[in-house]
């Protein structure tokens, strides 16, 4: 991951409605707005899904007109092992990082083998530990998400991992509503994580707009993961909680100046301020003639911009000094005067 830098997935998920020309529109956009990856969701909706599952209500409300089971649902959605493979070969050419989130074992095999940099954990799988210790047996970098849990769950997910040798953990706050509304976001719980934990943490945004993913990158996200779609209007059970890619590209730009904004924490004049505090700044001026080797007393001096001569918290200090020089009145004082 970037050191010092934001991390920020453009969460493609499953907003190519299994189409492979969409997957690869979605990673040309993601690219092009400078997301640092792009991310998938993999699974096999055999393995992920009952029969009788049915749909979740915001599923149901974004595709009213599909009469359909869960499953049915994701079956239309999946993609295959060798289309994946396209994608990361795709990304790859386009120099953005390829990431899938893993719902069953074979998949966790696959995108191992397929060389992905990290594991992403869905928040539905934060309480499965026997999935959380079989991920953490690859040994890579976990992105763990949080949604629907509670601080003791997360604590109860991260000791499975460290427990399977697993310590390389990024948590990412996330309200599982699609899309959450901004008072049910609660970006402070994101600090409370890391106070916890001692760990890094980010945040994945399924808000409408982009405030709440800046507002993270503000307050020391280091991972921010948003959903994006081509078109919020497509059919779909996510496009109405993504970004479009307008919206993604303006995301990226405000995190990116987010991040140049925040610093190193410093309090010390910028390079830019170094010249306006010549004007704006006022130094000690002559308030009438004094003479060479007159003694300086307070009466004689006064405040006056520009600041290019001796500040005047150094008043006490130039008091009782004598003048080395003639000083004609409203000059500004400088060291080599006294």
């Amino acid at each position: 991951m970037l050191k010092d830098r934001i991390f920020i997935i453009a969460e493609a998920g499953v907003n190519h409605n299994g189409c492979l020309d969409t997957a690869k529109s979605l990673v040309e956009v993601a690219a092009k707005a400078g997301a640092d990856a792009v991310k998938f969701q993999m699974f096999n909706p055999e393995e992920l899904v009952a029969k009788s599952a049915c749909r979740a209500a915001y599923q149901r409300s974004n595709m009213p007109a599909r009469n359909e089971t869960q499953l049915e649902m994701l079956r239309r959605l999946a993609m295959t092992r060798v289309e994946f493979r396209e994608l990361a070969a795709f990304c790859s050419q386009l120099g953005i990082v390829f990431l899938s989130t893993p719902f069953d074992f074979p998949s966790v095999d696959f995108l191992d083998e397929l060389g992905v940099p990290y594991f992403k954990i869905s928040s539905g799988d934060l309480t499965n530990h026997s999935f959380l210790k079989y991920i953490a047996g690859k040994k890579k970098k976990l992105i763990l998400s949080t949604g629907m849990a509670s601080l003791g769950e997360v604590e109860e997910a991260l000791d499975v991992l460290r427990q399977a040798g697993q310590d390389d953990t990024i948590l990412l706050h996330c309200t599982s509503s699609y899309p959450a509304a901004f008072r049910e976001v609660n970006l402070r719980a994101m600090l409370t994580l890391h106070r916890a934990f001692n760990l890094p943490v980010g945040y994945s945004d399924h808000t409408e707009g982009i405030e709440a993913a800046i507002a993270a990158a503000a307050i020391g996200a280091c991972v921010i993961e948003k959903h994006f779609t081509l078109d919020r209007g497509m059919e779909g059970p996510d496009h109405k909680a993504s970004v479009q890619p307008d919206e993604l590209v303006a995301m990226v730009r405000a995190i990116r100046n987010v991040e140049k904004a925040l610093g190193d924490g410093r309090k010390r004049p910028s390079e830019s301020e170094r010249d306006i505090m010549r004007h704006a700044r006022r130094s000690l001026v002559a308030a009438d003639d004094i003479f060479a080797g007159e003694t300086i007393t307070e009466n004689k001096l006064t405040v006056k911009r520009p600041g290019t001569g001796i500040p005047p918290n150094m008043l006490n200090i130039i008091v009782g000094r004598f003048a080395r020089v003639d000083i004609q009145k409203d000059s500004v004082i400088t060291w080599d005067m006294i």
